[in-house]
């Protein structure tokens, strides 16, 4: 409970030094144009806009898909399924966005596309492993009381999953908030432009600046996780 209070105040007093410092340092005139607060603004808007439509296709997609390959026949599918997400996390991410850019186009979806194959694993895997661990006894129990199928995974398989299944989604949104810096080599924006930047035109601060915006918007999703999971959390669990 006290990492809930603890995390967020540092990441704003992180954010609130570098604001700080921005604001005061005697930056270089490229310096002061890259990291210009509107265009800061913009490309955070940009980096999140990447996260959040990933997040979404991602949960659309595993979610549902977990539940199935936990039902009947399809378990016996859910080896080569699972062997497909594996390779979408265990390609170099930088490797997959570009090869997907080549394929669908230097663009904002080619990225999400490539952000989607990537966080997918953590997702489908902690929806198959929360129903999975679900107690078989109060499955029976239900189906004893006459509930059917559908309302014993609605009312019973689900409820108790939940813990397990939103550690996948939030470790999947932390994946993609660091991913997403690889969009900029397609074009597609986001904080990932002011490292590129800094890199090629030997800008340390814009270079480090971007890292550190990453790592903290980084750090605030988890921190929404976190929240999510203790308020989502079925009472006595």
């Amino acid at each position: 409970m006290l990492g809930l209070v603890v995390q967020p105040v540092a990441v704003l007093a992180a954010l609130a030094a570098f604001v700080v410092w921005l604001t005061t340092a005697d930056l270089t005139t490229a310096e002061r144009t890259t990291l210009n607060p509107s265009d800061l603004l913009g490309y955070t808007g940009e980096h999140l806009a990447l996260t959040f439509v990933s997040a979404v296709i991602v949960l659309v997609i595993a979610v549902p898909l977990g539940v199935v390959l936990t039902r009947g026949p399809f378990r016996r599918v859910s080896g080569p399924i699972l062997a497909v997400a594996n390779f979408g996390q265990a390609a170099p991410a930088i490797g997959l966005v570009v090869l997907l850019a080549f394929w669908l186009g230097f663009s904002f979806w080619a990225a999400v596309v490539a952000l989607v194959l990537y966080a997918m694993l953590p997702v489908l895997r902690n929806t198959m492993i929360g129903l999975q661990s679900v107690d078989g006894r109060l499955v029976e129990a239900g189906r004893g009381m006459g509930m059917s199928s559908l309302a014993v995974l609605f009312r019973v398989e689900l409820p108790l999953a939940v813990p397990v299944m939103l550690s996948g989604i939030r470790t999947a949104l932390v994946l993609l908030v660091g991913s997403a810096a690889l969009a900029t080599f397609i074009g597609a924006g986001g904080l990932g432009l002011l490292i590129t930047t800094g890199v090629n035109l030997f800008l340390p601060r814009v270079l480090v600046s971007g890292a550190l915006l990453i790592a903290l918007l980084a750090l605030l999703i988890d921190w929404l996780g976190r929240v999510v999971e203790h308020v989502a959390r079925p009472k006595g669990l």
